[in-house]
């Protein structure tokens, strides 16, 4: 059973990434197709060609390698300065020059009579942006909806100032102690001495009333080493004990990878699970947005470390980027975790498909070539440059030569496919584990 829940985890996973690849596509067909651009290619993976079929002028398929898609919008390159579609020039010197040339001319071979106005250079610059953004956003918008359709429909575990656990002991919240037994050198938990036990609801701590288990925690850590006066409720009685927190080392509720010393008490809360609104579904993806940003500005210093991990230098972090291989595997583990409630675990999925969509959604962003943001990139500045020729009156400066920054996309595809084998080597010689 453990195997035929991992593979049908794999398999999810991976037909709700393909899923998504494919409706990242139609992001960008169907507003080209709508303003009237030539689309001769809509491929789901890349490689040799599965299945395709033709309809109309635009060919539809998938191919063997599924680690990503594209649709072919003819006439990505406007055609050098002094050249017609048709007629462009057969050498140059220089390499990046000669390169340049060459991509124009395979552009310009699916170029026939008629096709004229239907290249996408010729669109204006919000229409090129609208087709561009429009496959980053549709994952943006896939996101929004698996996470919000989590939070509403099937909720959130938030803790309550009901007692789940009560520590046997105080033992320091370091990557040392993790799981590591009580022995009799270590102090005996203040809840324990104060007799809590689980099914206990705190209703205040030294005169104050709590009404949440952060305001809880606040007042724990809060009172360091000092005395502590708790009312508590069992069995419908309400009833008051006395005890001393201690200072222990625990994690900073600010940065989780750092530790501070705060007061400890000593109990785990009970989690309910909560549906939540709108309102909160706004706030939390703002929040994971931002967390994202964070770790695209962090990604470099992140695949050192992922790098180092492979060659077995260091231990892989928990929180370390994966590629589509250590996602599926984290797919397969999730989906074969039998401690978890079987509805609790697609809940998973469904969240780690979400995390996904909102990385590639922002990734694609990034303002260079080959990315979605290079090209939108290269409309906004001819936005620009032509709004500031009319401001000044000087003569139209025509459209950008998004042709001039291939260099850039080169070396861009580079880092992208190295980046790509490192993640998929350390995802299988050092893969990211479920805690």
């Amino acid at each position: 059973m453990t195997v035929l829940m991992y593979t049908l985890g794999v398999v999810l996973f991976v037909v709700g990434v393909a899923a998504s690849i494919g409706l990242h596509e139609v992001g960008h067909l169907v507003p080209a197709k709508k303003f009237g651009v030539k689309v001769t290619q809509y491929f789901i993976g890349f490689g040799n060609t599965v299945w395709s079929r033709r309809k109309g002028e635009t060919e539809y398929g998938v191919k063997s390698i599924p680690l990503g898609g594209y649709v072919k919008l003819v006439g990505m390159l406007p055609p050098g300065a002094g050249d017609e579609p048709g007629r462009l020039r057969k050498s140059n010197t220089g390499m990046f020059t000669q390169i340049i040339s060459d991509a124009r001319a395979a552009e310009y071979e699916l170029v026939e009579p008629g096709d004229e106005e239907r290249l996408f250079y010729r669109l204006p610059w919000w229409k090129k942006v609208i087709v561009m953004a429009g496959g980053p956003m549709v994952n943006l918008v896939l996101a929004f909806l698996l996470f919000g359709g989590v939070f509403m429909l099937h909720g959130i575990d938030k803790p309550t100032t009901t007692v789940d656990e009560v520590s046997d002991c105080v033992i320091a919240a370091t990557e040392e102690n993790l799981d590591r037994a009580c022995t009799p050198a270590d102090p005996v938990a203040p809840a324990k001495k104060a007799g809590l036990q689980p099914g206990d609801e705190i209703l205040a701590i030294n005169g104050v009333q709590v009404g949440s288990w952060d305001q809880l925690s606040e007042l724990i850590r809060e009172n360091e080493g000092g005395a502590a006066t708790i009312v508590y409720e069992r069995d419908g009685e309400r009833r008051t004990t006395t005890t001393n927190t201690m200072v222990s080392t625990r994690p900073d509720l600010e940065q989780s990878d750092e530790f501070v010393e705060v007061g400890f008490l000593g109990v785990a809360p009970t989690l309910v699970t909560e549906r939540q609104g709108p309102v909160f579904v706004v706030q939390q993806m703002g929040t994971y947005t931002w967390e994202t940003l964070k770790a695209l500005g962090t990604l470099p210093v992140k695949l050192w470390e992922v790098g180092q991990a492979a060659l077995g230098i260091t231990e892989r972090a928990d929180d370390s980027p994966m590629s589509v291989v250590g996602a599926s595997r984290v797919a397969g583990e999730v989906a074969s975790t039998h401690e978890v409630p079987l509805g609790d675990r697609f809940v998973s999925l469904v969240m780690l498909l979400g995390g996904i969509n909102l990385f590639v959604g922002m990734f694609n962003f990034v303002p260079l070539l080959p990315l979605d943001g290079g090209h939108i990139a290269g409309a906004l500045y001819e936005a620009v440059r032509r709004g500031l020729a009319r401001l000044f009156g000087r003569p139209d400066p025509g459209y950008f030569d998004v042709a001039k920054l291939l260099p850039v996309a080169y070396v861009m595809a580079g880092v992208i496919l190295v980046m790509s084998v490192v993640l998929i080597y350390a995802d299988i010689v050092a893969p990211v584990r479920l805690g």
